[in-house]
């Protein structure tokens, strides 16, 4: 089944500026809550993730023709890039305090993955789905840590509580 690309007109500025806008606005949304958390990537990482997410995959769906294989490239290309700036936030968290090896900052790569995927989703037109994952993201970022107070960690080993 062929996928239907949302093309947009080169001289539709108002388009273009709302799909860039809410892309960045997204990011800024997700970024704003790493930053109050005091998370290395914060408000501009996020909103510079999601703003050139968006424009990537922007310029395939700008012009006369679109090609939908060329959207898919680009959005495969940006999952992939974004990939390895989470990887690299992955590694600043872990030698950030005592230099131990340790898996610290995967919530705040997987924040950056989702806010380039927010930033696609808002170039290609799609603002409600946009809209909806921002919202779900803040929620699992915000609920989902009081949440997980509640429940019991069990290491293998060890204790409930960790203890040996």
């Amino acid at each position: 089944m062929p996928v239907e690309v949302i093309a947009v007109n080169a001289d539709d500025w108002w388009g273009l500026t709302w799909r860039l806008l809410l892309a960045s606005l997204s990011g800024g949304a997700i970024g704003l809550n790493r930053q109050i958390a005091g998370k290395a990537g914060g408000l501009r990482t996020h909103m510079l993730v999601s703003l050139g997410s968006a424009l990537f995959v922007m310029m395939t769906t700008i012009g006369i023709t679109v090609h939908a294989d060329a959207t898919s490239r680009a959005i495969q290309g940006v999952a992939t890039g974004v990939g390895f700036l989470g990887a690299g936030e992955i590694v600043h968290q872990s030698r950030a305090k005592s230099g131990k090896p340790g898996v610290k900052g995967l919530t705040s790569a997987a924040a950056i993955w989702v806010t380039a995927a927010l930033g696609m989703i808002a170039s290609l037109g799609l603002w409600q789905t946009s809209l909806i994952g921002t919202l779900l993201t803040l929620l699992i970022l915000s609920g989902a840590k009081w949440l997980e107070r509640f429940v019991p960690v069990i290491h293998e080993g060890r204790g409930e509580r960790g203890e040996e």
